[in-house]
């Protein structure tokens, strides 16, 4: 009789630990599924500061059932430095023409899949024109042509003048900013004195290097490429060289008509930022989906109207927008893509070196 109850002690015993490993074991694959499902459906953007507009993200998210995570930068080198440093869980990235040509040839990024991108008939010509590192869209779908601009609050002067000179006018000596940016500012000064952008004479680049540190340096507070906005809206500069988009973000609606923004009519630097998939990419369907979302004609419109911008690359979500844009497409006519230098760009970084830190 004790022997049976042994038995039977060591029956159920033997029952109840192997229903508590079962209940263990499924509670533990099911949580494991939750995560990799949750990390499944999670796609992850590395795009500029003020250009990523929420409502599209919103939309994105609800019809797919996905979350969207989003790191911002500040330029260019920092995008591509975290790239090259290991930052690998980004899914999207958004880099600018001269450094989508340095991610292509360096085999950051993987080729697109344009089966599974119809909306890129919606690219403009124009675009596929300029986009020469890339022309048949292979490795870099365009997101944005545009260019940096001059900000001026109206109050500050009742006449100036409205170009690059305006960096030489002394009367807004200390009340001034230019982008903390090497291409952006020299490419300026380049365009200024009649010059291309993208020059690799030497004669031009130091002319254009004088007229920096001679004339326009004088003036400037100091180079900033993350807080202009910022400080132009507090009033603590009058004049700043930037993005639209980032002043714009930064002032209330009702006091947009305090603010003159344009783009020299003698042209200067332009870009064109485009969504690339990295080759460390986890979720390289999701990528392609969100690609393609963002070119739908009314999508597309969402993004032009949270950010003021022209139609510059897209053909038909014009037709949507519901606001005016901050400046015309009709204006980069006079500019030009800042292309990569490849080994030249020494050429810059020398000349950089004494606007950007020499007194």
């Amino acid at each position: 009789m004790n022997h049976h109850r042994t038995l039977i002690s060591y029956l159920l015993f033997t029952a109840l630990f192997s229903f508590l490993i079962l209940v263990t074991t499924g509670c533990s694959k099911d949580e494991n599924n939750g995560e990799s499902s949750k990390a499944d459906n999670t796609l992850y953007l590395f795009n500029w500061t003020y250009y990523t507009p929420e409502s599209v993200i919103e939309a994105f998210e609800a019809e797919y059932g996905v979350n969207v995570v989003l790191d911002y930068f500040a330029s260019n080198e920092d995008m591509f430095a975290k790239l090259k440093g290991g930052g690998s869980g980004y899914d999207v990235v958004f880099p600018s023409q001269d450094y989508a040509e340095i991610m292509i040839r360096e085999k950051m990024v993987i080729p697109l899949d344009h089966a599974k991108l119809d909306n890129l008939r919606y690219i403009s010509p124009l675009v596929r024109e300029k986009a020469t590192y890339d022309p048949d869209m292979a490795y870099a779908v365009p997101y944005y042509l545009g260019a940096s601009g001059i900000a001026v609050m109206k109050d500050s002067l009742e006449e100036y003048p409205r170009d690059w000179s305006i960096f030489s006018d002394s009367r807004f000596r200390n009340r001034m900013s230019m982008l903390d940016d090497m291409r952006e500012v020299m490419g300026a000064a380049l365009a200024h004195l009649g010059y291309s952008v993208n020059s690799l004479n030497p004669d031009e680049l130091e002319a254009a290097t004088r007229l920096i540190n001679e004339q326009w340096k004088p003036n400037i507070v100091k180079f900033d490429a993350e807080g202009f906005a910022k400080a132009f809206s507090s009033g603590e500069f009058s004049v700043v060289h930037g993005y639209g988009e980032a002043v714009f973000e930064e002032i209330e609606e009702e006091r947009w008509d305090e603010v003159d923004f344009f783009l020299p009519g003698e042209g200067g630097p332009m870009y064109l930022d485009s969504m690339m998939i990295p080759v460390t990419a986890k979720h390289v369907d999701l990528a392609h989906l969100f690609i393609n979302f963002i070119h739908r004609p009314e999508m597309y419109a969402q993004f032009l109207d949270r950010f003021r911008f022209p139609s510059t690359v897209h053909t038909e979500a014009e037709q949507y927008r519901t606001t005016e844009p901050i400046y015309s497409g009709d204006a980069l006519a006079a500019y030009e893509l800042k292309m990569d230098l490849g080994e030249n760009l020494s050429l810059y970084d020398e000349l950089w070196q004494t606007i950007r830190y020499d007194d």
